[in-house]
This record gives structure tokens, sequence and C-alpha cells, in this order.
């Protein structure tokens, strides 16, 4: 089955689209939360995600904009923006993201929003950070999200650590059974200095995962943001990828 692996949509719909365009064909699709937060199409995001057969998880972003985490937590643009967000949510997006867990364990793999060790808030960085998590799941691999970078962490047997891998790589990755934590990017605002849309497909036929990039209209977000006077900070870093 090919499974499509989204993370950090942040309610930016021109993004969302042009993945699901991108993407073409897949079974399932596989959301590691904050679907929402940030961008101008918090109710639209939650709407397009519940086409597909699918499952997710909840994000840092997704809590804050239903009241479960406080505001002060976050930066004063993330803090208006989700804000802004609570305000905007329909009762049908707020109950879909209520729903969410913060942890689902799907075939062999362990999907999450920041970390197994700590789902909702911690990102993992580095290979120290990586091998904290390591006894924290079961499965082969871990999948998070959260901090906006694709990433591949990779147990070498041998020297007894994580190595990270950053894309693009000559070709897809081949899950062999190595423990792995793998994040696919953001969606909705890289943060990798690449400002297209980042994703994955992962094929369980040939155990692979791939990484992805598409252009989408960043004007269009952008156009949305400035109408609906959320930070302009956010606004502008879409162009850069930052």
């Amino acid at each position: 089955m090919r499974h499509l692996v989204i993370s950090d949509i942040h309610s930016n719909l021109a993004a969302l689209a042009a993945v699901l365009n991108d993407a073409d064909s897949f079974d399932t699709l596989w959301c590691l939360g904050d679907i929402v937060g940030y961008g101008p199409d918090p109710n639209q995001c939650v709407a397009a995600i519940q086409e597909f057969e699918h499952i997710a998880v909840a994000g840092n972003h997704d809590w804050a904009a239903l009241g479960k985490l406080s505001l002060q937590n976050f930066n004063i643009d993330a803090r208006l923006a989700n804000s802004w967000t609570y305000d905007e949510l329909t009762a049908a997006s707020r109950h879909y993201l209520e729903s969410l867990p913060k942890v689902i364990l799907q075939d062999d793999f362990t999907l999450t929003h920041g970390s197994p060790r700590e789902p909702i808030w911690e990102y993992i960085l580095d290979n120290d950070q990586a091998a904290a998590n390591s006894d924290f799941f079961d499965t082969s691999v871990c999948l998070v999200g959260h901090t906006h970078i694709p990433v591949a962490f990779i147990y070498d047997k041998d020297q007894k650590r994580y190595r990270s891998l950053v894309p693009p790589f000559p070709g897809p990755l081949h899950l062999d059974g190595t423990r792995m934590i793998l994040n696919p990017g953001s969606v909705g605002q890289p943060r990798d200095g690449d400002p297209r849309a980042s994703y994955a497909i992962l094929d369980s036929d040939t155990s692979t995962w791939e990484y992805r990039r598409v252009e989408y209209s960043i004007e269009i977000t952008q156009e949305r943001m400035r109408a609906r006077n959320l930070p302009r900070r956010l606004i502008e870093r879409l162009d850069a990828g930052r």
C-alpha cells in the first residue's frame, strides 16, 4: 500500500492541495499533526484530509487552537495566529481536532508529532535527541513532525549510534528493519530553506520511504493571510522557507 505521509500543514490550503495533487495515487493519508495554526484556512484543511482514508495525531498548534495549551508557551506571532484560529474554528473542526490522539501505532510504525518521549512538545533536531528517544518506541520506525525539517535519523548498529541524513537522496530510503526516526518535513511552512511543500510517500509493498517537494502558489496563501490580518512575519517567512 502507498501511504501519503504529511505533517505541519498549518492551515495552508494551497500547499496541501499541491501535495495532494502531486502525490497522485495513494491508499491512505497519515498526518503527523499541526493541521492548523499560523495559516489562513484551518477549517478547510481539517475538512480536506477527512476526504481521504486517513489517520492523524495531534500537534501542539492543534492543542493550542483548542485551548488545551497556554498561548503563553508560544512566541508572539504564533500566539496571535493561534488566538485567531481558536475563534475561527467551526464546531465540526473543533470536534475533529479534539478526537486526535497523541500517538498511533500502525503496523511497524509509531506516529507522533513531536517525539515518542514527549509527543506534543519535544523537537528531535539531532542525533543525540534521536538516541534519547530510542527507548520510547518499540516499532522499527517512528514518524515525527514538529521541526518542519525533513530528515532521517538511522541507527548504526556497528557504531551503536544514530546518524542523520538530509534529503535529497539518490533514491528512496529502504526500510529494512533498521530502527529509524523519519520526519517528512512541513507541508505548509517549511523551515529548511526550501519554500516548497515537503512530504513523503511510504510504500509498504516495497518497504521504501521517498521524500518529495512540490511548488505551490505561496502568493495565494500570503494574500489570504493578509486578508485575515495574520502576523506579517508569518506571511513573509513563507517566501524563504525559514
